[in-house]
């Protein structure tokens, strides 16, 4: 085990190097102990392996969406375009509102599925790592559906942009 401590310089350098290192903007639902549900924005998702198609994504044992994150239960994993951009900015905004409005719909195993995404996939966690204050949450997909192609949506310096051709 790492020593989880930095200094002030050690942490500012890490600020800014993922600050400027862009990285694909995913969407993340699933539903509380309580049945209710939740979500949250993540730029950590990744591709783990094809043959079972398993993703992983890593979060903050903190978020309110911790809860729901146990093995067994089902995700919605969401990619991002420009015209979706909205629905990032909803879920990285007060858990509170993040489902008001008719901007999704209840889909397999109950868990909710953005509408207007370029892709969704539904999967079950099957492991969690839990890392110091967070976790890396490992998926097996079950299912899925492409949305309308769009161009990529991408965080960067704090903001969303698209990337531009060279």
């Amino acid at each position: 085990m790492t020593d989880a401590s930095t200094s002030p310089s050690d942490l500012e350098a890490f600020k800014q190097t993922f600050r400027r290192h862009a990285a694909g903007v995913a969407a993340i639902t699933s539903v509380a102990p309580d049945g209710s549900p939740v979500g949250f924005t993540a730029t950590s998702l990744a591709s783990l392996a094809a043959v079972p198609p398993l993703v992983t994504f890593n979060m903050a044992r903190i978020a309110s969406a911790w809860p729901a994150m146990t093995v067994g239960n089902y995700v919605a994993i969401h990619t991002l375009g420009p015209r979706s951009r909205h629905l990032a900015e909803k879920l990285a905004a007060d858990n509170a509102v993040r489902f008001v409005g008719d901007h999704w719909h209840e889909g397999p195993h109950g868990v909710p599925v953005l509408n207007d995404v370029t892709a969704w996939m539904v999967g079950r966690i099957i492991e969690v790592h839990p890392v110091h204050n967070n976790a890396v949450v490992i998926v097996q997909i079950e299912d899925g559906a492409l949305g309308d192609e769009d161009e990529a949506l991408l965080y960067h310096e704090r903001t969303y942009m698209t990337p531009r051709a060279l």
